[in-house]
């Protein structure tokens, strides 16, 4: 079989003779990924065994209380009830390349295969015309598609791929009040409902997008003084928050701060020097981190504020499957070598009325 062009080109692209950068493939198109950064910082990890993370959850009241008596009065009890499961399904994923001996030749490296194990080794004499390690490279692609790609299911609702990891946006919802969370009804348990103010909530006759204005001390940053207090209602001591922007709502917040702010001799950024620059944005002491991947998917004008505590949204990857390595042995018949990677994977959260989704219109 011969080589697609598109084969040939990869092979001349790591190894032409008069590359500037010997050993060097310069990335062009590797965004920053800061929500998956956090969850895998804070992921844990869970057990096989059962096809879904199970947790116990419930509202906290189940609508008695006290009642007032005097002397021999008949008083009642009740037995309390109310705690349901919360049921999250894990995923599982795969990524995997293949590379043909013929190619490594070609980049002077050599397979030495043991039964089904193959290795590579540099050809003598290699240095004098390899100008870019053609396998490694074709690894580094690999890792940063499986990023790109696990980015993305972080942030979606799982309506992408069914067999694949359901994110952020199928817990954290637009419209809190409607649907099903960890097979739980958001309709008949009000307290399974994260905070929002976006257009689909405001159709169904909640808070609607923030419009953003400078006047009057900023409209944008007077809703979230009002929406912080929402959100400490239900906290319980140890929410850690995050806070994910798209460009257009960093900058509504950042016109906002400079239309209403106070210039000094020290400039915004306290350097000393007259300077209209901006340090980088917090709220309540907590950054808010641009996240690129809301840009490139059309959420520019959205926040995430997300409560990333043992109790809020985690990242949970099944004991030993995360990013696992796979090198299967080629076929008897095709003089190829194999590399995948695999991860076993759920997103759940026991608490959704301490995270929020905000758009500004």
């Amino acid at each position: 079989m011969s080589f697609t062009p598109s084969e040939i080109a990869n092979i001349n692209n790591a190894a032409l003779e008069n590359f500037i950068d010997k050993g060097r493939v310069w990335k062009q198109n590797i965004a920053n990924k800061p929500m998956l950064a956090a969850f895998n910082q804070s992921a844990g990890q869970f057990s096989g065994g059962n096809e879904n993370v199970s947790f116990a959850v419930k509202a906290g009241q189940s609508g008695n209380g006290l009642q007032g008596y005097s002397g021999d009065d008949q008083v009642s009890y009740y037995n309390p009830t109310g705690i349901k499961r919360a049921r999250f399904p894990w995923k599982e994923h795969h990524i995997g390349i293949t590379v043909t001996h013929t190619e490594l030749k070609t980049d002077g490296i050599d397979i030495v295969e043991d039964g089904a194990d193959q290795n590579t080794r540099e050809m003598s004499g290699r240095e004098e015309h390899a100008l870019a390690n053609l396998l490694d490279e074709k690894l580094d692609t690999l890792g940063e598609d499986y990023a790109f790609s696990l980015d993305r299911l972080i942030h979606g609702d799982g309506s992408s791929d069914a067999k694949a990891l359901a994110g952020i946006g199928s817990i954290v919802l637009d419209n809190p009040g409607a649907g099903t969370t960890g097979s739980l009804s958001r309709v008949a348990n009000p307290w399974w409902r994260n905070r929002a103010a976006t257009a689909a909530f405001g159709s169904a006759g909640g808070q609607g997008a923030i419009t953003s204005a400078t006047a009057n001390g900023g409209a944008l940053i007077e809703f979230l003084e009002s929406e912080w207090r929402e959100l400490s209602k239900f906290r319980q001591g140890s929410t850690r928050y995050r806070l994910f922007c798209g460009g257009d709502f960093l900058d509504a917040y950042l016109k906002e701060l400079r239309a209403n702010g106070n210039y000094t001799d020290r400039g915004f950024q306290g350097t000393g020097r007259t300077d209209g620059g901006m340090d980088a944005p917090r709220w309540k002491g907590t950054p808010m981190a641009w996240d690129p991947t809301l840009d490139d998917t059309g959420m520019s004008k959205r926040m995430y504020v997300l409560d990333m505590s043992r109790t809020g949204l985690r990242m949970l990857y099944m004991n030993g499957q995360r990013m696992k390595r796979h090198n299967p042995a080629r076929p008897y018949d095709r003089y190829v070598m194999y590399n995948g990677i695999t991860c076993t994977a759920v997103m759940v959260a026991k608490q959704l009325n301490t995270s929020a989704v905000y758009d500004i219109a």
